[in-house]
């Protein structure tokens, strides 16, 4: 009999590579959306195992609010370059200007509801019929519920009760014209599945991930990078703290984690004891209502 053993981060590669060839095969026009966070970081990696020695079938797309960690954005260009895949970037400041968009005030203003009209604009501008990304369905309840393939609307909603089954790995991508779809290669995995990965693939990731001296606000318990972009009052209490990011978002709306974590070990150690997943620790945006999530997604949010 054979050896042969498939251990369970090789069983996530495997669904993983599947589901991108799916997405090369039913789409056209597919992009991969890639921040420079850890789980699009991720996502490159498998596609390079997915289509090596050729070209990817798609360009790597980043819609940028303006407010992102540079470490982040310096990370982005580095791999895009690297790998040699074109990376198309367009400015969430461009579409405000453009549609006289009205920012949020306040003290986190953030930029993620008018991300979605620059997002729309980007998969008109360039007809993509699919887009790929790295959410994951332990990060929060309604992206929970979503399919593998997601399915909008010509107006790039998502109802969540009108979603498509997939038994047996089998995904329907076809769509009517207008429609798109959002594809999730690692909707199955966890944090801690995308962290052992980095650690058995030795993937390279931004400094930010890794505990560093930071300037920060403490506010109702999170600590918030100090940038132009968020409103600092008299009263607000500024401390430099050893800290390390679990998800990489905006500096409007993402906090940081108090952590000597510097070592991938170290950071699986942490996320082990951990009883609060990733967002529900350190996304402001998501503290808006119970449902400010899925109520973006509706409204056309990746």
């Amino acid at each position: 009999m054979s050896n042969y053993h498939l251990d369970y981060l090789d069983e996530l590669e495997s669904e993983s590579i599947h589901i991108f060839r799916e997405v090369a095969g039913q789409f056209e026009k597919p992009a991969l959306l890639f921040s420079g966070g850890k789980d699009s970081i991720t996502l490159v990696h498998l596609a390079l195992k997915a289509f090596r020695p050729g070209k990817f079938p798609f360009p790597l797309v980043h819609i940028d609010t303006g407010h992102n960690f540079p470490e982040a954005l310096q990370f982005r260009d580095y791999l895009a370059e690297q790998i040699g895949e074109k990376l198309i970037v367009r400015h969430v400041e461009d579409t405000i200007k453009a549609k006289r968009l009205t920012e949020q005030k306040g003290k986190f203003a953030s930029r993620n509801q008018l991300q979605t009209y620059t997002l729309l604009d980007t998969i008109e501008e360039f007809g993509f019929d699919a887009c790929i990304g790295g959410a994951r369905r332990d990060e929060e309840k309604a992206r929970a519920k979503e399919r593998i393939f997601s399915v909008r609307d010509e107006f790039g909603q998502w109802d969540p009760k009108r979603q498509r089954p997939e038994l047996w790995n089998i995904y329907n991508g076809k769509i009517h014209k207008g429609e798109n779809v959002r594809a999730f290669p690692i909707s199955n995995w966890t944090e801690l599945d995308v962290w052992n990965y980095i650690r058995r693939e030795k993937i390279e990731l931004p400094s930010i991930y890794f505990a560093h001296d930071r300037e920060v606000l403490e506010y109702e318990g999170q600590y918030v990078a100090i940038s132009d972009f968020i409103r600092i009052d008299e009263t607000d209490v500024i401390v430099q703290k050893k800290v390390r990011y679990r998800t990489v978002g905006d500096m409007t709306c993402t906090a940081a984690v108090a952590s000597n974590a510097s070592t991938i070990e170290d950071i699986i150690s942490e996320i082990i004891a951990t009883k609060t997943s990733e967002r529900g620790e350190t996304r402001i945006d998501d503290k808006v209502s119970e449902a400010a999530m899925e109520d973006r997604k509706k409204n056309g949010y990746f």
